[in-house]
């Protein structure tokens, strides 16, 4: 080219100009950040399918995206044939976000839209419970008249009765029990102090216990007023409470994981469904707000709406 003639660079087309973007966000993330070879092919995958949605919606370059725009993309994750889980959603946005405050910060894009979008919430867990025709297994599994085999049917018998959690049932101390009322008291969270009463199944195993088992296993220790006792005469830990539940579970052959929760989720399920209001339930189970035992309440719902559609004439 002769002398005296300007050399005119043509601008990058715009798809072009949006992939570099890209380039340079990965770059940054990789070299700058450290982060490693997995995290960036991950942070490519999201970013492609971005730009890819942003392509069907006429939008080839990023400082063209508006907030509403990645609001929209978000909920086609979440919409499309084959959904994404909140899981993968989130990290997807996370990328996204993260290639904008990129450019952004770099003085590419005036405007960070994608800060204030969020991603879907995740679906609340239902608390795992058993049928009570289950729990009866479950607790009718442990027998034997050893000690441990009395001490581990009181245990039992308990955590379901109460609802307590596995800590505070190895809490307890013998003068917790108050035996002419079958009232516990119970030292839950915060050091807050409630009663709770049980009844007549876990009254037996508890009075078999403290007349049967517990004195031979004190005589094995140097005195402890905890009320329930290793095989040394020391208060029960709560692995130890952990290993007697997964024993029983064995025993039973129920093909279920139950934990000491599963005691506590099932009391509370079974009292709703059979009328007792949430309240009292908040109040048996040591709940700070009312708003934690309502999660119970749809376990309960969830119950009645399969009955129905069952049931049901029209429901189908």
């Amino acid at each position: 080219m002769g002398a005296g003639h300007a050399v005119v660079t043509q601008p990058a087309p715009e798809p072009e100009r949006s992939a570099r973007a890209i380039e340079g966000f990965l770059r940054h993330v990789s070299f700058e950040r450290g982060l490693s070879a997995n995290t960036v092919a991950a942070y490519r995958r999201d970013l492609v399918l971005y730009r890819e949605w942003c392509g069907t919606r006429g939008i080839t370059e990023f400082s063209a995206v508006t907030e509403s725009d990645v609001s929209d993309f978000v909920g086609a994750l979440a919409t499309r044939q084959e959904p994404l889980s909140t899981a993968s959603i989130a990290r997807i946005l996370s990328s996204v976000r993260g290639l904008h405050r990129y450019l952004h910060a770099e003085g590419m894009l005036a405007e960070d839209v994608a800060r204030e979008v969020r991603p879907p919430k995740r679906g609340r867990r239902l608390p795992k419970a058993i049928t009570i025709e289950q729990m009866s297994t479950l607790l009718g599994a442990v027998t034997g008249d050893e000690p441990v085999d009395v001490r581990d049917r009181a245990i039992l018998e308990l955590l379901y009765a109460t609802g307590a959690r596995v800590s505070e049932i190895t809490g307890l101390s013998v003068d917790d029990v108050v035996p002419e009322q079958n009232l516990l008291r119970v030292l839950g969270k915060g050091n807050k102090q409630r009663i709770v009463p049980y009844g007549s199944y876990a009254r037996d195993a508890l009075d078999a216990y403290l007349v049967r088992a517990r004195p031979v296993l004190a005589q094995r220790g140097r005195g402890t007023p905890a009320l329930f006792l290793g095989v040394r005469g020391a208060p029960l830990s709560r692995q130890s409470v952990w290993l007697i539940i997964q024993a029983a579970a064995e025993k039973a052959e129920l093909g279920l994981d139950i934990s000491p929760h599963t005691f506590r989720h099932s009391c509370a399920t079974h009292l709703l469904q059979g009328g007792a209001d949430v309240r009292s339930v908040q109040e048996l189970l040591g709940h700070s707000s009312v708003v934690t035992t309502q999660i119970y309440t749809l376990v309960t719902a969830d119950t009645l709406r399969e009955m129905y559609v069952t049931a049901h004439p029209r429901a189908r």
